[in-house]
């Protein structure tokens, strides 16, 4: 079950965020330390959670603003989730920080500084034309309408995402989406070569400016259509849309493909009736677990499918290890190298390898590459494959 959360005036700033009932909740801190003890780079930041609220007690704010220490948060949610206090860290606090520090940077890593230019120019971090977003259509082996060319209010409204539009290994779940909601019945169409990039990874990473640009123009998109709901494929984009567009006016339920299909799990069991010998282990993301509760929907789809067995890793719900892809970390493998830190989805992969799985499943689209190139790097590609839940899904389906 989802948990109810909704995130703190995103006008705030960190001026005035002591003003706020959770700017006064983050001066509650208790100085555990359990923050930096469940924060995937805490054993190298200088600046972990608990000091950052130590430093702005203290008046010393400026030394974390004036260090990159910060770009090392690939917002997780484990300090917030594990916080005995509920300090909304990663909602609030960590964000506003992050901003000025972004701002301070002498030089941004030239990795995120690419992607963030080209989601600035092209609605995209992989600078491909927006001309093109919706070209994975014309492989679908299903009727993926268009909501310009539907040309009537629609009950889904589906927003396909970045990496699902334009990666390679995306589209593949792009397809396989397309393939379940069919079978579901669901009426639906996307926005195509309209949609841009939602922008929360954006804004996690410092960047709030690009992120209001990008709300902006997608709700003014949004409007010029009518739907139900929306349905994301990427669970940063559902947080954002979930959370922060509302304020702006986007007023219909919000909900994840994952915990969407497992709502209608029921509906599709009697059409997955191809047996699928996968063993087959599920990694929680940050986002869909640690933020927002769902844990038990995407092993309900997996144990829904004929032949699957699910065997758990040795971190899993709360506890397991990011990606590492959140929070701007997508485009900072380059720096985190460059410091001589682990990368967390290789930590992750020789989990997923030491379960003896052949599959590792996840359900968004930062995490299919982040992990295939893991397992290609440790040497395992020829023991464990990478799906998302949805191509396992559309495997199951019958022809």
């Amino acid at each position: 079950m989802a948990q109810a959360m909704v995130l703190e005036d995103t006008g705030l700033t960190l001026d005035t965020l002591l003003e706020t009932p959770a700017g006064r909740r983050a001066l509650s801190c208790i100085q555990c330390g359990i923050c930096a003890g469940t924060c995937p780079y805490g054993s190298v930041m200088v600046n972990t959670p608990r000091k950052l609220i130590n430093k702005l007690r203290a008046g010393l704010i400026g030394e974390v603003l004036a260090s990159d220490d910060l770009l090392s948060c690939v917002t997780c949610y484990a300090c917030w989730a594990k916080c005995p206090r509920e300090i909304r860290l990663t909602d609030v606090l960590l964000p506003l920080v992050k901003e000025q520090v972004f701002l301070n940077l002498p030089e941004v890593p030239a990795e995120l500084q690419s992607a963030l230019e080209a989601t600035l120019r092209y609605g995209n971090p992989m600078g491909e034309s927006p001309r093109k977003r919706a070209a994975w259509v014309e492989t679908s082996e299903v009727e993926v309408p268009i909501i310009r060319d539907v040309k009537r209010p629609v009950e889904t409204l589906w927003i396909v995402e970045c990496y699902a539009s334009y990666y390679p290994r995306g589209q593949d779940n792009a397809r396989a989406t397309a393939k379940v909601l069919v079978a579901l019945g669901v009426d639906f169409a996307i926005l195509g070569n309209e949609e841009k990039c939602a922008g929360e990874c954006a804004r996690l990473s410092g960047e709030t400016g690009l992120f209001d640009k990008l709300r902006d123009d997608n709700m003014k998109i949004l409007g010029k259509y009518e739907f139900g709901r929306v349905v994301t494929s990427d669970p940063h984009a559902f947080d954002a849309f979930r959370f922060l567009y509302p304020p702006l006016g986007l007023s219909v339920p919000v909900e994840q493909t994952t915990p969407f299909v497992a709502r209608h799990i029921d509906q599709l069991k009697p059409k997955l009736t191809k047996k699928l010998s996968y063993k087959v282990t599920y990694h929680d993301s940050c986002v869909l677990g640690r933020h927002n509760g769902y844990y038990d929907e995407p092993r309900l789809i997996l144990d829904a499918i004929p032949g699957v067995e699910v065997v758990e890793m040795a971190h899993t719900g709360i506890n397991a290890i990011c990606c590492g892809g959140g929070g701007g970390g997508m485009w900072l493998d380059t720096f985190y190298k460059a410091k001589g830190y682990d990368r967390l989805s290789d930590r992750r992969v020789e989990e997923a390898v030491a379960t003896g799985a052949d599959v590792l499943a996840v359900s968004c689209p930062y995490e299919v590459p982040r992990f295939e190139d893991s397992v290609k790097v440790l040497g395992h590609d020829d023991r464990l494959v990478v799906k998302d839940v949805m191509e396992i899904v559309a495997e199951a389906l019958e022809d």
